[in-house]
Formats: structure tokens, C-alpha cells, sequence
């Protein structure tokens, strides 16, 4: 038996206002559950705007933990360890890492239980931390964005905005192993030449900024690099005049897809990209994805995690915001992820339990 702390909300609002922390006992895994030790869980903008109300995917509310009020355990992806097995579970032992199966389960917390049958083991020190937390969101969207929604062969090209996104430095590194080009679309910036330094060493073939993505004069340069080889796959996280600029660019019979909306503006496509030049528009979730195939989901972890293990993904840039699990306190535990929210808006945060 033991004492959980987990990071709640009992109404949808401002993250940082609506959190709280609440302590249960949980008891010692029977038959096929086991006991889980957190290890590390990311803090990804899904997670915020869900708490917010706005992410059509949310966990029930309810009492099972003995909150007074119906509740859910805020966060979707985490690495665990089992620390207790049941007397009928078969395919877990006593250290191994696992990761949750489904969304909505609730990661923000230092301890859990579930049946084995709802995790995906993922053998211990194969890949470091930051990827093992991040190999069913980002890992399995950046995968199953590249090769299931059209045929992108060895040298024609890919276009996406967002590309500092950890989706984008996915993307990039997958199409190089593929041989596949990509245009990489990124906001300017004081530091425009390191960023694009960062990308280009992760194999990019072009970086471009915003303002040359919109422009009409840019489209020359653009032809001059792809050489009549043509732009398969646009790949569209932001919305607005970003997105138009991308599906501008994809070539006639080509896929323009959707899969975020960061300013959640409208996305406008030009009449003849439709009509002229039947390019096809189409949304991506990969949520949605998982609850239609979840063997196609256990697949692209899997395979997501093989181009991690194997260097085809290299590691992800993240602040560490640590929890002693030893002499916490519940207002420790709760400002460690008011502060990673808070700066998760300059690097990807990832909150470590020792």
C-alpha cells in the first residue's frame, strides 16, 4: 500500500488556477494489476487546454479517488516503473518501464495502478527518458504523418510549418532516413540563423521563415531548390496565413494535412488548389487514430522507438523540473508544475520524479 499525490482538476479554466494536489492511498496490485512508480511525464500543450476545457478528448470526472468533488488526474503521457506485480501478471516483472496504452489516464501523479494489459512496456535505458515520454504523441504523430497518409517516395519533397515543434524535429529526422526532402517553415527571430543551424543539422534540406513562406516573390527560390521534383506532403500545426502559404506550395494531386491549430485560426485554402489542382485537404489526431487502431498505435511505438534507439531520432531538448519523492510536500508538488507550465512556453518541460 501506498500514498499517491496527483496533480487534479475539478473545473475546466486557467491550468494554472484550476490545478490542485490530492493524496489517496492505493492498495498493493491483485491477479493481472501492477503498481506503478512515476518516473517522468512531459507537460505538452494538449494537456494545458484540456484542463482549460478546450481538447475534444478529456478524462471523466468522477470520485474514485475520494475527492469531494468529481475530478480528474491531469496529464496524457508519462514513463513508470513497476514497483508490485499482482499473482497473474505474465508480461511485466518488478523495474520495468512502461508507458500508458491509452490517453486520459492521468499521468500526473506519483503513483498508480492499472491492469498490465493498459501499458507498453519499453525495455529499460533503450532510449533516454524525454523519448520514452514522448514516443506516443509526438513520436507515433511525426511517423504516422510521414507514411500513412500518402506515398512520399526517396526524393520528392515535404512542407511544414512548425517545424521547431518537436513533431517538426521528428519529421525532419524520419524523411532524412527516408530520403525524403523537407521545407521547414519557422517563425523569424533574433536568433533566426542558429535556429535554422539546429535544423539543418538535424538533416533539414531548407529552412525558411514565415514571412518568405507568405511571400508571392519567394515561390521562384522555392522551384529553383526542388527542381521540378514536387512537394507531396504539406503538414500544417499552426493555421491562418501560415497554413494557406504551406498548402500553396504542395503540388497538384498532392496531400495538405492538418493535425494542430496553434492560433487557432481558420485554415483558408485557394480555390484552385481544390478544383485545379485536386489536392487533397484532410485533419490528422492521433488520438483519434489510437482509439480506431491501437495495434496500429502499439506498431509506431514500437517502430518510433527503434529510429530513437537507433539514432535516427536523436534526443529532445528539455528543462527538468524535479521531484523528490522523499519529504514532498503537497505545495512543493503542485508549484514544481505551476512552474513547468510557465515555462513550458520557452523549451519543452519534463517533470522527473527521484
Amino acid at each position: 500500500m501506498v500514498t499517491s499525490r496527483a496533480i487534479i482538476y475539478s473545473n475546466y479554466g486557467d491550468p494554472l488556477s484550476e490545478i490542485k494536489v490530492h493524496q489517496y492511498t492505493i492498495s498493493d496490485p491483485v491477479d493481472d494489476e501492477v503498481l506503478l512508480q512515476s518516473v517522468a511525464a512531459p507537460i505538452n500543450p494538449s494537456d494545458l487546454i484540456q484542463i482549460a476545457g478546450i481538447y475534444p478528448s478529456r478524462p471523466p470526472m468522477d470520485t474514485s479517488l475520494g475527492t469531494k468533488e468529481p475530478s480528474a488526474v491531469a496529464g496524457n503521457e508519462g514513463l513508470f516503473k513497476i514497483i508490485k506485480v499482482g499473482s497473474k501478471v505474465k508480461d511485466f516483472k518488478i523495474g520495468d518501464w512502461c508507458i500508458p496504452l491509452h490517453v486520459n489516464t492521468g499521468t500526473w501523479r506519483t503513483y498508480s495502478k492499472t491492469a498490465e494489459d493498459q501499458l507498453i512496456k519499453i525495455p529499460k535505458n533503450y532510449v533516454s527518458m524525454a523519448q520514452a515520454t514522448t514516443v506516443s504523441v509526438n513520436g507515433c504523430t511525426a511517423l504516422q504523418l510521414l507514411t500513412t497518409l500518402t506515398d512520399v517516395k526517396p526524393g520528392e519533397w515535404v512542407i511544414q510549418n512548425g517545424s521547431n515543434s518537436v513533431v517538426g524535429k521528428f519529421v525532419i529526422q524520419i524523411a532524412k532516413k527516408m530520403g525524403i526532402k523537407t521545407l521547414n517553415v519557422v517563425r523569424n527571430r533574433p536568433n533566426i540563423e542558429e535556429l535554422k543551424k539546429k535544423l539543418y543539422d538535424l538533416g533539414a534540406t531548407k529552412v525558411i521563415t514565415e514571412d518568405e513562406n507568405t511571400s508571392p516573390e519567394f515561390e521562384s527560390t522555392i522551384k529553383e531548390w526542388t527542381k521540378g521534383s514536387i512537394i507531396k506532403l504539406g503538414l500544417n500545426c499552426i493555421g491562418g496565413d501560415s497554413a494557406t502559404g504551406v498548402v500553396s506550395k504542395v503540388s497538384p494531386e498532392g496531400v495538405f494535412v492538418t493535425y494542430g491549430a496553434m492560433i487557432l485560426g481558420p485554415v483558408k485554402i485557394p480555390i484552385h488548389k481544390l478544383t485545379f489542382e485536386n489536392v487533397k485537404c484532410v485533419g490528422y489526431w492521433v488520438t483519434e487514430n489510437a482509439k480506431k487502431d491501437i495495434n496500429g498505435k502499439i506498431k509506431s511505438v514500437h517502430e518510433a522507438l527503434k529510429l530513437m534507439h537507433d539514432g535516427v531520432i536523436g534526443d529532445i531538448d528539455v528543462e527538468e523540473k524535479v521531484v523528490h519523492l522523499d519529504n514532498l510536500t503537497d505545495e512543493e508538488f503542485l508549484q514544481i508544475y505551476k512552474n513547468a507550465f510557465t515555462d513550458s512556453k520557452k523549451l519543452k518541460q519534463l517533470v522527473v520524479y527521484k
